[in-house]
């Protein structure tokens, strides 16, 4: 019988078998996975980092496509979905834009969207001009939001979420910071092209900044234009660093008397769950002043991290704060938070990168990544290449391996306590 049944197959007449193979392959075929931002937003299920490819000393040095896309496959095997870049006005956003399309193409199920940054600054910034002025803007401003409007336009179905600005509005952000109003321009900018049809509508718009900007600091930030931005934004991305503040505001830091008698790890433990609350406090401190405007909005944590090694504010030599066992510690901490409640965080970041202290290879701001520039995963993520996600993937032709060669006791050699109230009396109240 089921001979018979093989030969009637056969005996189709062609154009009919063609339908049938045609119908087949399109059932088989995954379809295309396409998120909004309000979907993206929250999901725990979609991870987010904050992302740079930069290999070199100097941004002048591009990433390369298939350097990106190499990167792209290592975050989405980390189950990263949601990526933050910082300004457009460099290849690298347009050329990532264009590597996650690619990849799509190539695996209809790869899943990856993009929070894209556009760069906002005063006139002069950046310079020792005596007309920098903090109420009047660059000129380049406008051709940072037209080159974003182009690429959301260009990659809607990867550009989910504009982020006007880069902690332009906290106070010490004084080599190019502006007054909210400028960024308050730009984000009704965008909402206005929004209702023209011109983006579309569940395109988010946010600004991304320090938690003190966001009205969680001091009276003098809370200004009737931060006032119109919180209700003209789609959601606040907000930014907390206790680590920073392990040297700026280290009352929450130092081991307390109370406290002396503990061992050294345990002092240690219980400084990364202060470290923790201070972050929560920060944030609360900003739904506080929101909710003071009458407004609710969602909340999300556009940066949040914690360096590996410092010489200088949070090495062995001042706050004793960066390692890869705090770091790690604090990753978990956070994760395990943010998922919790609900609220993304854009955990910064996936990759060292060297440029950004250039002439100071140890300083902090080039050992933010969870992965290094040799390739090798911090201890916050050991557990994944013990568990296989980066078999088969390199960067820069180098396999995912652990630092420290996987020796956690030689990790642990660099780990020191924080330091006591007597050793650091500026916490004292």
């Amino acid at each position: 019988m089921s001979m018979i049944r093989r030969n009637r197959l056969f005996t189709l007449p062609v154009p009919l078998m063609m339908m049938l193979l045609f119908m087949v392959s399109c059932w088989r075929q995954p379809a295309v996975v396409d998120k909004t931002a309000a979907e993206i937003l929250g999901d725990p299920a979609c991870q987010a980092i904050s992302f740079g490819g930069y290999r070199g000393i100097t941004r002048d040095i591009q990433p390369t496509l298939p350097q990106l896309k190499e990167d792209m496959k290592i975050l989405s095997a980390m189950g990263i979905k949601l990526l933050r870049t910082y300004n457009v006005h460099h290849a690298e956003a347009a050329n990532l834009l264009e590597a996650i399309r690619q990849l799509k193409a190539e695996d209809p199920r790869f899943e990856m969207y993009v929070m894209l940054g556009a760069w906002i600054d005063c006139k002069n910034a950046f310079t020792d001009l005596p007309d920098r002025i903090r109420n009047v803007e660059s000129d380049q401003n406008a051709v940072e939001m037209a080159r974003a409007v182009e690429l959301a336009q260009q990659y809607p179905e990867v550009v989910k979420i504009i982020a006007v600005g880069n902690e332009a509005m906290v106070h010490w952000a004084w080599d190019y910071y502006v007054e909210p109003a400028i960024i308050l321009k730009w984000v009704n900018y965008l909402q206005e092209l929004k209702k023209e049809g011109a983006l579309p509508a569940t395109l988010w718009v946010t600004s991304s900044d320090n938690f003190a900007s966001w009205g969680g600091g001091g009276s003098e930030y809370h200004k009737e234009e931060l006032n119109a931005l919180i209700k003209a934004v789609d959601f606040l991305s907000v930014h907390t660093y206790p680590m920073h503040d392990t040297h700026y505001n280290p009352a929450f830091w130092v081991v307390p008397e109370s406290q002396e008698h503990l061992s050294d790890m345990e002092k240690i433990d219980s400084a990364m769950y202060r470290a923790l609350d201070y972050a929560l406090s920060q944030v609360e401190s900003v739904n506080a002043y929101m909710q003071s405007l009458g407004v609710e909005k969602p909340i999300h944590i556009g940066e949040t991290g914690w360096a590996t090694i410092s010489e200088g504010n949070y090495g062995d030599g001042d706050s004793r704060a960066t390692d890869e066992y705090k770091s790690a510690y604090y990753y978990k901490l956070v994760r395990e938070w943010t998922n919790r409640e609900g609220m993304t965080c854009f955990w910064f970041e996936a990759f060292d990168e060297q440029w950004k202290d250039a002439a100071n290879p140890l300083g902090s701001e080039n050992h933010f990544g969870l992965i290094n520039l040799q390739g090798q995963a911090k201890y916050a993520i050991w557990d994944l290449v013990d568990q296989g996600v980066f078999n088969g993937l390199t960067r820069d032709g180098q396999p995912i391996t652990k630092t420290f060669n996987g020796d956690r006791e030689a990790m642990m050699q660099t780990v020191k306590a924080p330091p006591s109230e007597a050793e650091f009396p500026v916490a004292q109240p």
